[in-house]
């Protein structure tokens, strides 16, 4: 196994070299190098890491060891946490209402496999194929099956769509879209058109420009055996998504929106009538047209009755469902409330609402939504202008997808990680019967319910007067220590990636193993944040790197003088948006001691000259002109840091490029400032592979605890060398 060194004494070496014990013997043989490539539930404590799946014995019982903040031991090591990070990437049910989800599975290097539940779940996807899209980079809505159980799937490989009759178990995939020797295109987000025997998809074709693809909405043929170039239905927009067809597939609802927007901040709804020869010849803007509002409407459904149903924000700012009038061309408000219906559009083929009944005298929908922070699932029934919730174990949801009978809905709570619930409703339809969790990213994750720390929904005061930002406080928890009275803990301030995202108070290991060591932990929801409405969310138009900085420092101030952490020791960390929130807090502002950014921003200017067209222009209503530009890019302001920071990278980023990381390292480096970077050779925007996930968690946590902890881990962790700092 090759090693090169560069002129930054950069060591590269692939992820496969990652097993347990290679992984040890190149820490021990290369630790000189400063870079790698590479309510709920009762908690109980428990006697013993060893007894964890025994009874736990009472507080009385468990001897409490007194030792500082940050060094305790916990069960909740990196390898579980890493281990534990199973992604699902959609679900769906086949013609017998069984279900079938995608699963992202870090021990295989992040592969996308198809699964069908049942008393032995079976993996549909071969070994040599792994389900996922790379269409606007972040994908989702890579498969799809019909009311025959074909399954439509993207290849992660070749990024080509493949057919497979999923009721033969030795159904061989087959292509119907061409080789174009390279994946240059992509597709995501696809229906079955019965009708034509079609399946209707967006694609992004990149074939003249891979940094300005071409997006459509296409047809792609099932019936013959020879491949065909895919039909244009839609065009002439920057980008679409969510292309919906009505039961008789006589007609096409989607969204499209068009730069400098995001899909959040201006969109359209569209519904196209198709001809007897398969085209669309007629078309009608739904919403997104009038003058009147500006709204961002999301996720069309059509009923069993072929009315068009859809989320928007147009009269209060808040995500809720509206139905079509289409005789009069009318949008009207099925449940009006101050809570968000949806998400922002990311990722593709998000599902957050089903119909479950539709008649002439009432619609039944079941749905989730978010109001300040907390998740609620519920039905709503609109001729009675009502919603009743269900109460299930999961307290924060996701999507949901109609069984027989059931719902599956995808969510956590606290103490339950990722995990589909099964939820049978009465004959009514309006409550739950009963409910059960059908798959989990991690089931043996109860085991350590004890050193789970439940987070606590704060709101406290921005640098608006009469402006309040929200956040998820974690307080250190573990039953086997406790720290001096006179110690107040370390805090790690997290802030999420995006910016247009929302961090939630559910189950997350990552999280869990800080707080188990004797960390506090404060995951902030800044401005610009959704769940909370367009109003907050606009908060950061113009200001980012000022708001979602003032918000995280003023959060840990908060902390701090609430007497929950201890000002010598404050960090923050983030990855992508929130490791560039990461570096200006640390450049701009004096509240850190010591940061991690994670494939984070450091030029604003270069992100949007190498950015890839789905973000092309979003910094633009993010930051302002090319002042702003300037004088918010931590990298041409060097001279203001002054703490140490840890740097991760993929080295196949193409959202923020590698070079960002690099640049902001050198620089720092040449400044004198205690510094690391560690990149990844085959990890994209974010990482996916558990020796990955695990090596930049432990490295994280040995770092700060050298830089600024003053106490010793617990665990026994190689650490890295460290630029002006070791040797």
């Amino acid at each position: 196994m090759a090693v090169l060194l560069t002129s930054l004494s950069l060591t590269r070496f692939p992820s496969s070299f990652f097993s347990s014990s290679a992984h040890n013997l190149f820490l021990s043989r290369s630790s000189s190098s400063s870079i790698r490539r590479f309510n709920l539930f009762s908690l109980k404590p428990l006697r013993s890491f060893a007894s964890m799946s025994s009874s736990s014995p009472d507080d009385a019982q468990t001897p409490l060891t007194t030792a500082p903040y940050g060094s305790w031991k916990s069960p909740i090591t990196a390898d579980i946490v890493s281990g534990a990070s199973k992604r699902l990437g959609g679900t769906a049910v086949d013609s017998r209402g069984r279900l079938v989800l995608l699963e992202s599975r870090p021990n295989e290097s992040g592969r996308g496999v198809l699964v069908l539940q049942g008393e032995t779940p079976i993996d549909i996807t071969p070994k040599d194929f792994a389900v996922r899209t790379l269409t606007q980079e972040y994908g989702g809505g890579a498969f799809q099956i019909s009311s025959d159980d074909t399954l439509v799937f993207s290849n992660y490989k070749d990024q080509r769509l493949y057919k497979q009759d999923i009721t033969d178990n030795g159904s061989s995939p087959k292509p119907i879209t061409p080789d174009y020797g390279a994946p240059a295109v992509t597709y995501a987000d696809g229906v079955f058109d019965s009708r034509f025997n079609r399946y209707v998809t967006v694609r992004e074709d990149g074939r003249q420009d891979r940094s300005n693809p071409i997006t459509t909405i296409v047809e792609v043929n099932l019936s013959g055996e020879t491949l065909e170039e895919p039909k244009v239905l839609v065009s002439g927009n920057d980008f679409y998504a969510f292309p919906r067809l009505d039961p008789k597939c006589e007609r096409l609802a989607w969204i499209e929106w068009s730069h400098p927007n995001m899909p959040w901040d201006k969109a359209e709804l569209w519904v196209g009538y198709i001809s007897e020869g398969g085209k669309i010849d007629k078309r009608v803007c739904v919403a997104g047209c009038d003058p009147k509002y500006v709204e961002s409407p999301t996720e069309p459904k059509w009923s069993s009755r072929g009315e068009l149903f859809f989320v928007t924000d147009r009269e209060n700012g808040f995500w809720n469902i509206h139905k079509w009038i289409e005789s009069t061309n009318e949008v009207v408000s099925v449940y009006p409330l101050a809570g968000e219906f949806a998400k922002p559009l990311w990722v593709f083929g998000t599902n957050s609402y089903e119909i479950i009944e539709c008649s002439e005298e009432k619609n039944i929908i079941a749905c989730s939504y978010r109001q300040k922070g907390k998740s609620y699932l519920g039905i709503v029934d609109d001729s009675q202008g009502s919603c009743s919730l269900l109460d299930i174990p999961l307290t924060d949801f996701d999507s949901i997808t109609l069984g027989n009978q059931c719902l599956y809905v995808e969510g956590a709570s606290a103490v339950l990680p990722p995990s589909v619930a099964r939820v049978t409703l009465d004959q009514h339809k309006m409550k739950a019967l009963s409910s059960e969790i059908v798959w989990s990213s991690s089931p043996d994750v109860l085991k350590y319910e004890a050193f789970f720390s439940v987070p606590e929904l704060i709101e406290f005061p921005t640098e608006v007067p009469g402006q309040n930002a929200y956040a998820y406080f974690y307080p250190p928890t573990n039953p086997l220590y406790n720290a001096s009275m006179e110690e107040k803990p370390p805090l790690l301030v997290k802030s999420h990636g995006g910016p247009t995202a929302e961090s939630r108070g559910s189950l997350n290991l990552n999280i869990q193993y800080w707080t188990s060591r004797g960390w506090a932990f404060v995951d902030v929801n800044y401005g610009g944040s959704t769940g909370y409405g367009r109003e907050y969310r606009e908060r950061l138009l113009r200001r980012w790197g000022i708001v979602d900085v003032d918000d995280c420092c003023g959060c840990a101030k908060y902390l701090v003088s609430s007497g929950k952490a201890d000002v010598k020791r404050l960090c923050i960390s983030g990855g992508s948006a929130g490791g560039y929130t990461t570096l200006a807090a640390l450049a701009f502002r004096d509240v850190f001691k010591a940061g991690a950014s994670l494939y984070g921003v450091a030029d604003l200017k270069m992100l949007k000259e190498e950015g890839h067209k789905f973000e092309s222009r979003y910094i633009d209503n993010l930051v302002g002109d090319e002042k702003d530009f300037y004088e918010r890019s931590p990298i041409n302001f060097v001279d203001k840091f002054s703490c140490p920071i840890i740097l991760f990278q993929g080295l196949e980023d193409k959202v923020v490029t590698p070079d960002q990381s690099r640049k902001i390292y050198k620089a720092l480096k040449e400044k004198g400032l205690p510094v690391a970077l560690v990149e990844y050779e085959g990890e994209q925007h974010g990482f996916r592979k558990a020796e990955n996930i695990k090596y930049t968690l432990e490295q994280q946590m040995v770092f700060f605890a050298r830089v600024v902890g003053g106490f010793k881990v617990a665990d026994d962790i190689t650490p890295l060398r460290i630029d002006n700092f070791d040797p």
